[in-house]
């Protein structure tokens, strides 16, 4: 049996991508999202949560930018002259290496996140990390013991089955450059994901035995995912995907993905692809059916 959770990062970032995310849940293959705890629309997106009874919502782990959830005196090294959260994972990771960011200060900010969440009345269905943060290594140990904390039975396992890369260089509305770049990330990111696999198997946690969506962030439309439904394999699968509107409000997070968002949203929607699907044997789910499996067989492969 081929299962696919299609999940939308971000929701929460501004009120028109929550909408959006919400959008292409209604009206094209969005099955699963994961929630800002610090976003700027989080009421706005939890107020939304409340009409989707079938969107699986989980906690997208945010150390990378906006205001964090705890207090600023208690997590100190996680913060800019502003006060904001503004470390990027790499950056992350090698502040951590240097001992120059505590690791107990990571810990308090995710368990604020996630307990702010479970005060809104949502009870999470995984974990993932913005910008992938929930790997770096040390951040990773803390989101498999805050999972296991939370109940939280699966987390996100960005371990890409890559897409062709000329087949991405035959797209004509981006610079070769940066689909090179980023297949480049893909590929990092992956590489370090495989240990995060053997240690969400370790700790009796389940992932999607096949993730996509990583090498395609910035570019991904309707042909892309095309492109990963037709090589779907038997088993669960999740592609990563960041619908959304443009306003005022997402220019102001200074996110990269801008335009690219809208082009998601009518690519989720696209009949190509619901038609697509009635015909595959792809069984659209969320994160929930992952714990209808035994771990071992989510987590390992």
């Amino acid at each position: 049996m081929k299962q696919l959770i299609v999940n939308a990062d971000d929701f929460g970032l501004t009120k028109r991508v929550s909408e959006a995310i919400v959008e292409a849940h209604r009206h094209g293959i969005v099955t699963s999202t994961t929630l800002m705890a610090n976003g700027a629309a989080f009421e706005a997106a939890t107020a939304l949560s409340r009409q989707m009874p079938r969107l699986g919502i989980g906690v997208h782990l945010n150390l990378s930018e906006g205001i964090p959830v705890s207090p600023a005196p208690s997590i100190p090294s996680l913060l800019d002259a502003r006060g904001r959260l503004h470390l990027t994972p790499s950056r992350l990771w090698k502040a951590i290496a240097m001992r120059r960011v505590s690791l107990a200060d990571v810990e308090t900010e995710l368990r604020a996140q996630i307990a702010k969440i479970r005060r809104a009345g949502i009870r999470p269905t995984h974990f993932d990390g913005h910008k992938h943060v929930h790997i770096v290594p040390g951040v990773s140990d803390i989101a498999v013991r805050l999972a296991q904390e939370f109940s939280v039975s699966s987390v996100r396992c960005p371990m890409e089955e890559p897409p062709g890369l000329f087949y991405m260089l035959d797209r004509q509305w981006v610079s070769r450059s940066s689909i090179l770049k980023q297949y480049l990330v893909g590929r990092g990111l992956s590489a370090l994901a495989r240990r995060f696999r053997q240690k969400l198997a370790e700790a009796g946690l389940a992932c999607p035995t096949h993730f996509y969506g990583i090498s395609q962030t910035g570019f991904l439309d309707a042909r892309g995912i095309l492109e990963v439904l037709r090589q779907v394999p038997e088993g669960t699968s999740e592609l990563m995907c960041h619908p959304g509107y443009v306003d005022v409000e997402l220019a102001k997070t200074g996110t990269r993905l801008l335009s690219q968002r809208e082009i998601e949203v009518f690519a989720l929607r696209s009949r190509l692809i619901t038609s697509f699907l009635a015909g595959s044997g792809i069984q659209l789910v969320n994160y929930k059916a992952l714990a209808l499996l035994p771990y071992s067989s989510a987590a390992a492969a």
